[in-house]
């Protein structure tokens, strides 16, 4: 019986050749913003070794969006010559580009994980953070400046021109960034979101920002081409987002026109419980399918063959994204189809190499 890891996903105009995709990983090694020949090699690399899709990192909406002083960036016409390079060699490869924009909130002005992952202040090449409410995500941060009207209108500017950015760049899929504790999870959560205004309180009011942000990317993305949106489906602690609203979030957009949601969890406070373990966070993207009727993609300690098989075959999910186990082996695509005992293309300069 021939691998269903294998098959196709058709999303709109775009055919996905396999059901693996690569996951946005930051790479903290950007300057102001721009791409390099880091971010050439990593991306294409993993295009060579057969994923279907692979998503650009984190790529922040403005200056003060960035997590770290190292992030990737949209934010200005400039940034986008090298991205064409990097995109037009994933296509060369049969594999599909696809970006993720994000603002990083008050997570945001922070040093690369490698020189600590702390609180960057502005001796030290770091910025003033934005955020729904003005409650830091760990005691010891800076306090973050809670976004009055004007720049909440601001960040929905600043997606809506990185939108036109990445169709100049060439991207063939889009995805938002509504996860991992940033600007638009920290809008969701009630942990995050004390705000009294028309974007605090209800679940309507706390979903308003995301969808006043996939109407400004709407606007400028092209229609034939697939939109994802990438949520924490449970914040893992009292009180905060949770599965019920993810549903109910995922139904909203994929009336809206959303074509998947990237089903991950957690990352809003620093006191989550998070039972890891394989397949974690897999239940919650077979919920959201079933009880939705969205595509979801399933991610998180996913690091087998049989495994990423199991997930698609018994339709759990109808993508499979892969971070970690891509970094240590950007091939992965490649690997799994030997593991399965599936017969796809390789890149010819390797094909002496496909049998032992």
């Amino acid at each position: 019986m021939s691998s269903k890891l294998f098959t196709s996903l058709q999303l709109k105009s775009i055919s996905l050749k396999n059901r693996i995709a690569i996951s946005p990983m930051c790479q903290y090694s950007a300057v102001d913003g721009f791409a390099n020949d880091w971010h050439l090699v990593h991306l294409g690399s993993r295009a060579t070794g057969g994923a279907g899709l692979i998503i650009q990192e984190a790529t922040s909406v403005s200056p003060e969006g960035r997590i770290s002083p190292e992030d990737l960036g949209l934010w200005k016409d400039e940034q986008i010559e090298k991205l064409v390079q990097i995109n037009q060699f994933i296509i060369s490869q049969h594999s599909v580009p696809g970006i993720q924009l994000a603002h990083a909130g008050r997570k945001a002005s922070s040093s690369a994980p490698w020189n600590g992952h702390k609180k960057l202040d502005a001796t030290e090449g770091g910025w003033e953070t934005v955020a729904p409410s003005a409650i830091p995500f760990q005691d010891t941060d800076t306090m973050p400046v809670a976004l009055d009207k004007s720049g909440i209108e601001k960040v929905i500017a600043d997606f809506k021109a990185a939108t036109i950015r990445s169709v100049k760049a060439g991207y063939q899929v889009m995805e938002i960034h509504a996860a991992h504790g940033y600007l638009l999870h920290q809008f969701l959560s009630p942990l995050s979101n004390l705000r009294t205004d028309a974007y605090g309180g209800s679940f309507e009011n706390r979903i308003r920002l995301t969808l006043e942000v996939l109407e400004a990317v709407q606007s400028e993305w092209p229609k034939d081409l697939p939109l994802f949106v990438r949520i924490s489906a449970t914040d893992w602690a009292d009180g905060g987002w949770n599965a019920e609203e993810s549903v109910q979030l995922s139904t909203i957009l994929k009336e809206k026109g959303v074509d998947l949601i990237d089903v991950s969890s957690g990352a809003l406070v620093p006191y989550q419980q998070i039972p890891v373990a394989p397949n974690y966070q897999v239940p919650f993207a077979e919920q959201i399918k079933k009880e939705s009727g969205i595509l979801t993609g399933a991610v998180g300690l996913i690091t087998e063959a049989h495994q990423a098989e199991e997930i698609i075959s018994s339709g759990k999910a109808d993508l499979v994204l892969f971070a970690r186990e891509s970094l240590r082996d950007p091939n992965l695509a490649l690997t799994f189809a030997r593991d399965l005992n599936e017969d796809i293309a390789w890149p010819k300069q390797y094909e002496r190499a496909k049998r032992k």
